[in-house]
């Protein structure tokens, strides 16, 4: 079992060391947390382009079959003007070959029709060729893009695991020596902060990452490190630099060190 810290040092030289083991990790998951999201949004992006090319494809199919459908028409209306205009050569009276005539008059304006339509159905098509062309020349592009995302994620896990597998350890094993309490307070600062700092130097007399100047008096009990005291406008713990700064050094060798004999 941990031996617990008592003097309110320790405790201060424990929680500010369990602080840059969990900001070590913070920055592991921030730096890998952006590109898989970066990463679904190319996947969601080339799915959507795809998903626009199949169906404009499946418009430019259903215009195909129009003009088929249209030519099969005027080939059928050639096919009648024939049959009629032969009909003409036996007709009996005027009224049948005026008949015949307005006949083969309606199927020379089917024809025509017809005509005037593929017009506007190959108008058609060469619009949604563009278009397809356009979304597969930006599909290869996104496709490209993914692959080369999917290649630095895949490098920075390869990279990153180890090392936050043993800061994740280190974290465990440094709360485990803290008093309950004092790790509470810590976890509940540290969700309330945006950039999880619950344990913080003073710098230029105030806070990190505060401008509001701390009291002479508390800065001074403050590198007394006789108790505990939290800036009472950041409501972060506060400890002296030099602490600060030796923690911080003994952290990043023992976590160095921790990579150096894993990697062997």
């Amino acid at each position: 079992m941990a031996k617990k810290v008592t003097t309110a040092e320790d405790k201060l030289r424990s929680l500010y060391a369990l602080q840059v083991i969990d900001s070590k990790i913070d920055k592991i998951r921030i730096i890998r947390g952006e590109l898989p999201l970066e990463v679904q949004d190319l996947e969601d992006e080339i799915e959507g382009l795809r998903t626009r090319v199949a169906k404009v494809q499946e418009e430019i199919d259903d215009i195909d079959q129009q003009i088929s459908d249209r030519r099969n028409k005027i080939a059928e209306s050639k096919d009648l003007i024939k049959k009629y205009e032969e009909q003409q050569n036996n007709v009996r009276n005027n009224r049948e070959y005026d008949s015949l005539s307005k006949e083969i008059e309606f199927q020379g304006l089917e024809i025509q029709l017809c005509e005037k339509k593929i017009k506007e159905h190959n108008a058609q098509k060469v619009h949604k060729q563009e278009v397809i062309d356009g979304a597969k020349e930006k599909l290869e592009g996104r496709e490209g893009d993914l692959e080369a995302k999917k290649s630095e994620l895949d490098e920075i896990i390869a990279e990153t695991k180890m090392e936050e597998e043993i800061l994740v350890q280190k974290s465990d094993a440094m709360k485990k020596k803290i008093e309950e309490r004092l790790v509470t307070a810590y976890d509940r600062i540290r969700g309330a902060s945006k950039n999880g700092l619950a344990v913080v130097p003073i710098e230029r007399e105030a806070s990190a990452g505060s401008f509001i100047k701390i009291p002479p008096q508390k800065q001074i009990d403050v590198a007394a490190r006789k108790k505990i005291i939290v800036d009472e406008h950041s409501g972060r713990i506060l400890v002296d630099m030099e602490l600060a700064e030796e923690e911080r050094e003994k952290m990043d060798k023992l976590v160095a060190k921790e990579m150096k004999k894993i990697a062997k």
